[in-house]
């Protein structure tokens, strides 16, 4: 865009040449009112003149100030919410001033989404080494408990060490990769594995699959640690709340270029209201990622796995909940089916 089609761009430019435009009229229309005053003609072109003049200046109004004001304070109020990835071009193709546009500029240059991971990883690596522990102490730690619970007979006790090692064997790994839906899934039961032996036959859990399109399901990639806090937070808010027995189900299946997955839970559910607070979060941006909060089920919130999912495949992907109180709960994940670490929109989030 050249100088000239950029400073038109701007609101106060447009005021300036629609008042000057207005003036011009006005000193064009009291000439010709004069000089027919004097020749003692009638004034009836120049009124008719002037209503299309003014039709034109209101249409250019309109066109020019009025809808652009009303696109820029819609796209305003919508980044303000939180939705940082919204198009904020049409925040600068108004711009009331030069100045303005500069800025706008530079928060587009700030919330570039490759720029959004590189901070995310910088906080995270900061955060896993302020939290670092030795992972080789706490498996060889394990490990003792272990042997030493076999060796006394306590079998339970060695099973429940076992498996709690290799989660945290799953868990301490690198984060940021992706892993296939095997693993995730596998993880997934050695998390119920454990939970077994706090809430006995009161939890039950089972896995939906296609066997058709299993081997394609399963080979597919997604984040690590991205379906297990959802489990997670469904025992806790879930079924842990509910009398009697409960039964969570993972249901996995491909639609055309998605892989979708839905984890449900038959607990307590959630009232509209709660429900709508959740949605809402989920649907916001990625930025809340990179301020870890106070919501940390689970080690992993459901909205930072949300927030994970925008930024390495985009904001079309994420995570949508459904419940009803006293039926339970449905936490839907929509991903692109990819088999390949390459077909990673976001590249930058793997080095």
């Amino acid at each position: 865009m050249g100088r000239l089609g950029r400073e038109m761009g701007y609101l106060s430019v447009r005021v300036a040449l629609l008042l000057g435009a207005a003036l011009l009229l006005i000193l064009f229309l009291i000439a010709v009112c004069l000089i027919q005053a004097l020749g003692g003609e009638a004034f009836v072109w120049p009124a008719v003149a002037a209503a299309v003049l003014l039709a034109v200046l209101l249409w250019a109004f309109s066109a020019l100030i009025f809808k652009p004001y009303l696109r820029l304070e819609r796209t305003m109020r919508l980044f303000l919410e939180g939705y940082t990835t919204a198009d904020l071009t049409d925040l600068c193709q108004a711009a009331p001033t030069p100045m303005v546009y500069q800025m706008l500029e530079h928060v587009m240059k700030i919330m570039d989404s490759s720029e959004l991971l590189k901070l995310n990883k910088r906080q995270a690596q900061y955060l896993a080494l302020q939290n670092q522990i030795n992972p080789h102490f706490l498996y060889n730690t394990l490990e003792s408990i272990r042997s030493e619970a076999l060796i006394a007979g306590l079998t339970s006790v060695a099973d429940m060490t076992e498996a709690l090692a290799t989660f945290f064997r799953y868990t301490i790994s690198k984060v940021e990769n992706l892993v296939s839906v095997e693993e995730e899934l596998e993880n997934c039961r050695t998390y119920f594995r454990i939970q077994q032996y706090r809430f006995g036959s009161r939890l039950s859990m089972s896995i939906e699959c296609d066997p058709e399109d299993k081997e394609e399901i399963y080979g597919c990639r997604l984040p690590k640690l991205t379906m297990q806090p959802i489990l997670e937070n469904s025992i806790i808010h879930g079924t842990e709340c509910k009398i009697g027995t409960g039964h969570l189900t993972i249901h996995l299946e491909r639609s055309g270029k998605r892989l979708l997955i839905r984890i449900s839970d038959d607990g307590v559910g959630m009232d509209e209201e709660a429900l709508s607070r959740m949605n809402e979060r989920l649907g916001k941006s990625g930025q809340a990622f990179a301020s870890q909060g106070t919501e940390t089920r689970g080690g992993i919130a459901l909205v930072n796995v949300n927030n994970r999912i925008h930024l390495l495949f985009g904001e079309e992907y994420g995570l949508h909940v459904f419940s009803m109180p006293g039926v339970g709960t449905d936490v839907e994940i929509n991903l692109p089916a990819i088999a390949n670490d390459r077909e990673l929109k976001n590249k930058e989030a793997l080095t």
